[in-house]
């Protein structure tokens, strides 16, 4: 918790012990959770308290080998051919063993995570794998079971030392009990006011304590509304720092209704909010902060 701290993010006891056993026992850590709990932001505070290098293969439908671990210069190889066919200075076997060099070899996030880095493993954040195609899902099992990836053409690649293993994923499909075997797993969820407030004073110091509160407790409110998605702990800060930057020392309604679209992406959830339900949630914020500093 302490190295969480280092690094502004403010975690729970849970999340801290599951974080520490991955890294005490080199196991990946997959985390699953709503988008904006901070799963990502996780591998960036390792990399930066840590001071490893960050290695990030963001994932989307039909990402392949070749953009996530390695692939062959194609176009180098075949200038290479060129200047073997112009010059004659190179018997033809001789040529084609080295167009497999390593040389030619372009790695991508995977195989540079398992190459030594002068300052230590580096952190593999895998991030969104709910968005790949399955049979990439597959490949991943030799990369987290064995930490190595088998090339055709030079052999197997295996880490001296594994990588800090990230992966995340926003549950948009399930991901295979295979892959989730081969990691340790915890459920990152929306923040409590305790720690989304704590969360807040660590990452935006500057905030209005009055504003601090509200905005927590206006979010808090929000997220138990039936919305299409509820805003996270990311929009929570983008909100807070809006609301700086407008002069605010509290909430308005008028206010409310005016930024609503920092908090909430979809139409619908804006127009089911503004007005007299945003006025609603911002007198209740208001009643149990005053019974709060009652109490």
């Amino acid at each position: 918790m302490e190295l969480l701290n280092q690094g502004s993010y403010v975690a729970d006891r849970s999340l801290a012990t599951v974080l520490f056993l991955a890294l005490k026992l080199g196991r990946p850590l997959f985390l699953e959770g709503e988008a904006g709990v901070g799963k990502t932001e996780i591998a960036k505070v390792l990399s930066q308290t840590l001071g490893r290098d960050l290695l990030r293969l963001q994932c989307y439908e039909g990402l392949d080998v070749s953009a996530a671990v390695y692939e062959w210069n194609y176009a180098r190889q075949m200038l290479e051919i060129r200047l073997g066919e112009a010059t004659g200075d190179r018997p033809k076997e001789a040529l084609g063993e080295d167009l497999f060099s390593d040389r030619f070899l372009i790695r991508r996030p995977l195989l540079q995570a398992l190459e030594p880095h002068t300052n230590g493993p580096p952190v593999l954040l895998i991030d969104e794998l709910d968005r790949t195609d399955e049979p990439f899902e597959a490949y991943l099992l030799e990369v987290l079971s064995d930490f190595q990836v088998s090339i055709p053409e030079v052999g197997t690649i295996k880490a001296e030392r594994p990588p800090i293993v990230i992966i995340t994923s926003n549950r948009t499909r399930e991901i295979h009990d295979a892959l989730k075997r081969r990691c340790f797993y915890h459920w990152v969820d929306y923040p409590n006011f305790d720690r989304e407030l704590a969360i807040l004073k660590s990452r935006l110091p500057d905030l209005p304590e009055k504003l601090t509160r509200q905005v927590v407790g206006f979010v808090q409110r929000l997220r138990k509304q039936d919305l299409f998605k509820a805003p996270g702990v990311a929009e929570s800060l983008d909100w807070a720092t809006t609301l700086v930057e407008l002069d605010q020392l509290e909430l308005s309604q008028g206010m409310v209704d005016d930024t609503l679209g920092i908090l909430l992406k979809y139409q619908d959830d804006i127009a089911a909010i503004q007005g007299g339900e945003a006025a609603r949630l911002l007198t209740q914020v208001k009643a149990d902060l005053s019974q709060l500093r009652a109490d």
